[in-house]
């Protein structure tokens, strides 16, 4: 029986557990150093076991995922090191940031035991163990950062094992990583925290500004919402890289101000087109590091049950409805309704079945 080890069900500890648990030959055990959280796991069927006790949580593991936040991953790593692992051991961890780690873990002497970082490219507005899912991987990236001293063997039992995940298992080097997730989430993670504290400021002085936000603004930042502890510390580790990525923003946006100074329509026109160029050409079926959004929106006429038929006509067709949102009904005037789905195939499914009953869909 292999014995997989958990340290921290949390969102990606616990949906990386309902991946493993239940295959053949594979048990899976949660750790958490409150017993309430603990009695959880099990409670909800995430973990086949859990422990309020790390070193009996790595006793006899042969994988060992350190799911606990970035700024506690070196912490961990050290205390589990000083622990008896089972011979060939493999520790890997979920963390954002991978150069940090990588560094802090290469001083550690790990003996018979080999630690790969991994990054599961994959999220939810949603945290904690109750959002977890099995599906959560599916069709992400999965970075595994190995050095060259990695044996090869291991890399590829890591590798074999998170095929039951369904995500794309990518290799990477650690600062190439934080490069590139730098500019793809933790800059547009301060820039949306700073758009909308700018914002809030404003609304401060004019309450129209929290009530006109309500729609296309508040989607487009949501990811200031992320929680700030976790943003605390993937910043702080990556902070060297966020700041050279900040001044650099900082000259974009001082060349869009130079373009709007000189009155250059085209100079503007350009600056979309040549954006929009580039995000269409990204993959929109794979999941990112950045949460992809599958909803639409449709008008409703404002008449008694018409969202409760929406809502039954989808049920009846097994696909899953994750909210539901009205923007906007007046008297006499279309409502627009927003529907949020978890997956691109429960948003295609119910694009056809509405546009199938003459409801007019917006896909965004």
């Amino acid at each position: 029986m292999t014995k997989i080890a958990i340290i921290g069900a949390g969102l990606i500890g616990g949906s990386l557990a309902l991946c493993f648990k239940g295959q053949p030959g594979l048990r899976v055990t949660g750790y958490s150093y409150r017993q309430e959280s603990a009695d959880k796991y099990v409670r909800l069927g995430v973990v086949d076991e859990a422990t309020t006790s790390l070193e009996e949580a790595v006793h006899g593991a042969d994988y060992i995922f350190l799911c606990v936040p970035v700024g506690m991953l070196t912490d961990y790593a050290q205390r589990i090191s000083l622990m008896p692992l089972k011979s060939g051991c493999i520790l890997t961890d979920v963390g954002s940031t991978k150069a940090g780690v990588a560094a802090a873990v290469s001083t550690i002497k790990w003996g018979d035991a080999v630690f790969i970082g991994g990054h599961p490219m994959a999220g939810s507005e949603r945290a904690g163990v109750e959002a977890a899912s099995a599906i959560l991987f599916e069709n992400a990236y999965y970075v595994l950062t190995p050095d060259e001293n990695t044996p090869p063997e291991a890399v590829d039992r890591l590798s074999y094992l998170l095929r039951l995940t369904r995500a794309k298992i990518v290799h990477m080097n650690p600062k190439e990583h934080d490069e590139i997730v730098g500019a793809i989430s933790h800059l547009p993670h301060l820039i949306a925290a700073a758009l909308v504290n700018q914002v809030s400021r404003y609304n401060e002085g004019n309450g129209g500004y929290a009530m006109l936000a309500a729609g296309g603004f508040r989607d487009i930042t949501r990811i200031a919402s992320s929680d700030p502890i976790v943003w605390r510390d993937i910043l702080l580790e990556n902070r060297v890289i966020v700041l050279r990525l900040l001044e650099e923003w900082g000259g974009e946006l001082n060349r869009l101000a130079d373009i709007l100074r000189s009155e250059d329509g085209e100079a503007i026109s350009g600056a979309f087109r040549s954006a929009g160029e580039f995000r269409s050409s990204l993959p929109e079926r794979r999941k990112g590091v950045l949460q992809s959004i599958y909803e639409c929106y449709m008008d409703v006429p404002d008449h008694p049950g018409i969202i409760g038929k929406i809502a039954t006509e989808l049920g009846n067709r097994n696909i899953s409805l994750s909210n539901l949102q009205i923007i906007e009904t007046r008297m006499d005037v279309p409502g627009v309704l927003r529907l949020s789905f978890r997956t691109q195939g429960d948003l295609d499914q119910a694009v056809e079945v509405l546009e199938a009953f003459n409801y007019v869909v917006r896909v965004t």
